[in-house]
């Protein structure tokens, strides 16, 4: 009997192993969207907003390339090819304000939180993205989808709409009183 509480008990264990092993998975990825995270030098208040000066620059630049993208694959590979100069514009923006600091784009994994744009929401998880660090890129960012655009579109930057449902959710909160 003594032999088979003992069997028994390490089954036990081996299947709980088993179980909470395979419960336990690689962060998931998402496979069908590229997006871009733009990291501030700091959170000083003219950090922040030449922030969002690059961003529309970069915007404005990315927009035309990526209209003729079909798939996730093909923006990756494109803004790959275009780090260059997604880092130029960014810097033209960067100097043209009295910024000394550097810009610094890369396309790689990242992990993201959940984020709601319009009626898309994008789950929290590893996601590819064009990153683009500001100075120390120690500030608050800003990040939205590449491919699909699902929070900028319009050809050559015109008609671009960005959104935050932060900013909805706070804006409707105040607007109740």
């Amino acid at each position: 009997m003594k032999k088979f509480c003992i069997l028994f008990l390490s089954l036990f264990i081996i299947t709980l192993t088993a179980i909470g092993g395979a419960m336990q998975t690689a962060p998931n990825r998402q496979p069908e969207y590229l997006r871009i995270h733009i990291r501030a030098n700091s959170n000083a208040a003219e950090d922040q907003a030449v922030k969002y000066l690059v961003r529309d620059a970069v915007v404005d630049a990315i927009t035309p390339w990526i209209v003729n993208c079909h798939s996730k694959e093909q923006a990756i590979s494109l803004m790959q090819s275009r780090l260059k100069d997604i880092e130029a514009v960014s810097q033209s923006v960067l100097r043209s304000h009295g910024y000394d600091y550097t810009a610094r784009a890369a396309v790689r994994a990242e992990e993201f939180p959940t984020r709601v744009y319009e009626e898309y929401t994008l789950p929290s998880g590893v996601y590819d993205a064009l990153i683009l660090e500001l100075g120390t890129g120690a500030g608050d960012n800003w990040w939205c989808c590449i491919y699909p655009p699902l929070c900028f579109t319009g050809v050559g930057g015109k008609n671009i709409v960005y959104r935050s449902k932060l900013a909805e959710i706070i804006e409707a909160f105040f607007s109740q009183e």
